[in-house]
């Protein structure tokens, strides 16, 4: 067994942040110890990493690190004497000022030294370094002293394009002056960025000011007349007349006392340490930028803590070693993004790089993998770093999607999960893992980010890991029963699952009841859908009716799927996959009589493309005399279940997967649910109906049927994992009831069940725990919520035709029911009708009319409509001398109007949009990608990535017999 002991006599040579963190560590541990750290600055240890903040007004207390740790009585504090020789057979050091320490271990943590190459001309007054506080201090007297004297503004420039480079340009300029950066590679930032990086952060520095000499190096600096820095010479030829240059051309590491007293030092300099951190000195140890390990000495902050961690450890005999791993930079203090790790320039064998670059956002991301597009070797990000810090604990590991995800537009569309393993470091400054960051809510009840950042010291250093440190200890607070706020949107705040649960146990069964009970305001294009979600989970009613009809958004405001051009799919239901000829013949009538282009869908069912608003009730009306149904393809419901043939036709299949299917999709059709979700049915393990890869998956076995839930396809796809097995289809259906139901209960808004399964506390075993084995009573509960969704299923389209005051709502125009979009246009392809691409932009004021452009004459008034003709909290098309117009009738009986033209896709949509609030302000959400604007003003409030385009806006008003007048 190892040893276990208690150190006793500890000095540490140097007083930065290496040697702070050592201290830190020790100080946690019992023991009849004694520690002395001795610095040659003046300060106590401060955060070098901030040091650009003393430019900005940070003071040197600001910058101190935790003084708390000198309060330990075992532990002394010295600055300002710095040690000045190492005996080592006596073990001791003895510092500038004559003092004498003796030491059972000592440790050296004497960090770097500003390396300035042998430039003619670098000693002459105005050459200055950029390392410490002290070197803050004389670049902002300088800076100062010059403007003074000179009268004008200070001319700098920096020699070295890295990281601190770049700062110490960007202090310059803080300071009043100019600054232009030579460096002497082909690129800034040469080590941690790829060309492509490098010239995009060549673009951003331009921007704020900077010039930027590449590929050229400083050859002399020259003196003016008073013998001060005048000019600086250039490989190229370039004369620079500059009166301050900050050399900033590397570090290397201070290895003086450990070379005059023998210890082995590295072939690159640096005290040379194994595993251990212990030099060719059993006593010594060496830790931070002096180390050299594996030939390498650290220039960052985190391997120097993860050392000082190392060497705490062994001094109790703890197990512990280092092993350096692979750097990420993050540039700070410049007023522009950049950041790396790991393999930016895709050295490993087989690298694959996935670079996307937006020349016009003025950004850059690259990542780096493996062959196989699985394992996370490296990142680049300029411009848009916002990936970085959760990307980054990934490294070396999994992606767990395409990584061309990561990087699309709009800031990616594979976020990374909080549910990283324990031994994954989040924090590389501090060594912290995501279960060192668990633990401090679970075991030492800390309740909120600030609270686990003291404890842990996690994103105190650079910061870069505090999005993903928050999202770990957000779910970690959750789980452990602790409040985190969780508003729904500005109308509720409280999650989706809160609000069912608060609807489902309340008499409330109207929106405007459910917001005056649990919420506030008008609602939007957030809450509105999901309250009629809920209503509809729990059986409240048709989706038009007229209390619940303007809460429906896009696919269910007309239940048909909303078309690019503004028109729509229909997609009648087929059960299984399963269609009679007679059927076949009558869908393929519909669409010919029509002009509709016809597709099979993903989903194994027949779409018909292109029906204008005011045709669905008539091709609803055709199809379900043939026989068909809504199949709900416009709603956050099932959406369909993919089957095999099964049994029934295939010589491989062992149960009858088509019947299931049919069973399954006629018992869960309609059923409203915080997402869409899919089930597929396979007769055999074959898995022909792929059905691991959707919400719930049902295989075959000879014994019965395997469930699988959790499963999706998509831009993040994920397997479905096994919930249960060899169950007979009863018993089958029951665990699909009770799977659905709970997640209906329990899921927050538009969250699919993949995610749901994963974020689920407890996880899968917690699921199967409640779900098959009932341990918490409510299977039949759950049952029974299923079941009294299928005993009240309605054809939503029956529904609609049945109803007279449903079917206005598909009238385009209210002053003009038999009048059409005039903007629609098509062309043939592959022998069908196409849409012609629509124009986007501002709304044209002159007159006349084209595709894709509406304008509007510069004055006209006629009345449109009547105020009962408008149902409240919704909106209707009318046409003002040919132009269409999007009326809206508030809840106060206001009537509000602006273009129908949606000027982001081109699309004669907006009364479809649906109405809401913004901070008590009436406001419309486009249906088509949920752009906002305010519905009094016209202002875009929200352009979802786009410019702001405003909307035209129209007087209406009521007059005493309610007819309602509109004025451009």
């Amino acid at each position: 067994m190892r040893e276990q002991r208690s150190p006793g006599r500890v000095v540490v040579v140097g007083a930065g942040m290496v040697a702070h963190r050592f201290a830190e560590q020790l100080v946690a541990r019992e023991g009849d110890w004694h520690l002395t750290v001795i610095g040659d600055e003046p300060y106590a240890p401060y955060d070098r990493v901030h040091l650009s903040d003393a430019i900005t007004g940070a003071t040197t207390a600001d910058l101190t690190l935790d003084p708390s740790v000198w309060d330990d009585e075992r532990v002394e504090l010295v600055t300002g004497d710095a040690v000045q020789t190492l005996d080592r057979d006596a073990r001791t050091v003895t510092t500038r000022s004559g003092r004498v320490l003796e030491y059972d271990d000592l440790v050296l943590a004497t960090g770097s030294w500003a390396w300035v190459p042998r430039t003619e001309g670098a000693d002459l007054p105005g050459v200055l370094a950029y390392r410490t506080l002290d070197d803050i201090t004389r670049i902002k007297d300088w800076v100062a002293d010059r403007e003074r004297a000179l009268g004008r503004t200070v001319r700098g420039a920096v020699v070295g394009g890295g990281v601190l480079g770049l700062e110490a340009a960007a202090a310059l300029q803080n300071l009043g002056a100019t600054a232009t950066v030579v460096e002497f590679a082909d690129r800034l930032m040469a080590v941690q960025l790829d060309a492509g990086g490098g010239e995009a952060l060549r673009v951003l520095v331009a921007d704020k000011g900077m010039d930027v000499r590449t590929t050229t190096a400083a050859t002399r600096v020259l003196p003016g007349d008073d013998g001060a820095v005048a000019g600086l010479e250039l490989s190229s030829g370039e004369h620079l007349d500059v009166d301050v240059v900050i050399f900033s051309t590397g570090i290397r590491p201070r290895d003086r006392l450990a070379r005059e007293s023998g210890l082995g030092i590295g072939e690159r300099g640096g005290v040379l340490v194994g595993p251990t951190c212990r030099s060719s000195d059993p006593r010594i140890w060496a830790i931070g930028e002096c180390a050299s390990h594996d030939n390498e000495c650290a220039g960052l902050v985190a391997p120097g803590n993860a050392m000082a961690d190392v060497v705490v450890s062994q001094l109790f005999g703890g197990p512990r070693t280092y092993t350096r791993a692979p750097d990420g930079t993050k540039l700070k203090g410049v007023g522009v993004e950049a950041a790396s790790f790991g393999d930016v320039l895709a050295l490993t064998p087989g690298a694959l790089e996935v670079t996307f670059a937006d020349p016009v956002a003025r950004t850059y991301r690259k990542l780096v993998v493996s062959d196989d597009a699985r394992t996370l070797l490296g990142g680049v990000f300029v411009g848009d770093i916002a990936l970085y810090s959760s990307l980054r604990p990934l490294l070396g590991r999994p992606l767990g999607a395409d990584p061309s995800a990561f990087l699309a537009p709009e800031g990616g569309g594979a976020p990374v999960s909080a549910d990283l393993p324990d031994d994954v470091v989040v924090c590389s400054c501090a060594n912290v893992t995501a279960g060192t960051i668990r633990g401090a809510v679970t075991e030492h009840g800390c309740q909120s980010v600030g609270e686990v950042k003291t404890c842990t010291k996690a994103g105190t250093v650079c910061g870069s890991c505090v999005p993903l440190l928050t999202k770990i200890v957000n779910v970690s607070l959750e789980q452990a029963g602790v409040a985190v706020s969780n508003a729904m949107c500005e109308h509720f705040a409280m999650s989706r699952a809160e609000l069912f649960a608060l609807v489902r146990t309340g008499t409330e069964r109207t929106f405007s009841q459910i917001v005056a009970t649990h919420g506030t305001g008008r609602g939007c294009a957030i809450c509105r859908p999901v309250v009629a979600s809920i209503l509809s989970s729990l059986g409240v009613g048709h989706v038009l009716q007229p209390d619940q009809a303007s809460l429906q958004d896009t696919n269910d405001h007309l239940l048909a799927n909303l078309q690019k051009d503004g028109t729509y799919s229909v997609v009648p239901r087929m059960p299984g996959g399963e269609v009679t000829p007679d059927k076949l013949l009558a869908f393929a009538q519909i669409a010919a009589d029509f002009g509709l282009f016809t597709r099979v869908t993903g989903a194994q069912r027949l779409g018909m493309f292109g029906a204008r608003q005011d045709q669905l009730p008539a091709i609803w009306r055709r199809l379900v005399d043939a026989g068909f149904e809504s199949g709900q393809a416009y709603g956050k419901s099932l959406r369909a279940v993919k089957t095999c043939v099964g049994s029934t036709w295939c010589r491989f299949g062992v149960q009858d997967s088509s019947s299931m299917a049919v069973r399954l999709e006629l018992r869960y059709r309609g059923l409203r649910s915080p997402h869409k979700f899919k089930v597929g049915v396979s007769g055999c393990a074959r898995e022909c109906a792929e059905a691991r890869g959707k919400d719930v998956g049902v295989i075959a076995t000879a014994a019965g049927w395997n469930v699988y839930v959790g499963g999706n396809g998509g831009f993040t796809p994920r397997h479905a994992e096994l919930l249960a097995e060899d169950l007979d289809a009863d018993t089958l259906v029951r665990v699909i009831d009770r799977f659905l139901a709970l997640y209906i209960r329990s899921a927050d808004r538009l969250q699919r069940t993949a995610p749901w399964v994963a974020d689920f506390p407890g996880g899968l075993a917690e699921l199967r725990a409640i779900i098959v084995d009932d341990r918490d009573g409510i299977g039949a509960e759950l049952e029974a919520e299923v079941e009294r969704h299928v005993e009240g299923y309605v054809d939503e389209w029956r529904a609609t035709l049945d109803d007279p005051a449903k079917l206005a709502a598909f009238t385009p125009y209210l002053n003009a029911p038999s009048s059409t979009d005039p903007d629609l246009a098509y062309e043939e392809r592959r022998g069908q009708p196409v849409p012609v691409a629509l124009s986007a932009g501002p709304m044209s004021t002159g007159a006349g009319s084209s595709t894709g452009t509406t304008s509007v004459p510069a004055s006209s008034s006629a009345v449109v409509c009547r105020l009962a003709d408008l149902t409240p909290e919704r909106g209707a098309g009318a046409l003002l001398d040919g132009v269409p117009v999007a009326l809206f009738r508030l809840a106060d009986d206001r009537v509000l109007a602006v273009q129908q033209r949606d000027p982001f896709s081109g699309a004669n949509v907006l009364s479809r949009g649906l109405v809401g609030d913004r901070a008590g302000r009436p406001t419309i959400t486009s249906p088509m990608h949920k752009q906002v604007w305010d519905l009094e003003t016209g202002e875009c409030l929200d352009p979802v990535g786009k410019d702001p385009q405003p909307l035209r806006t129209f007087d209406a008003r009521v007059d005493a017999e309610g007819a309602v007048l509109l004025t451009t």
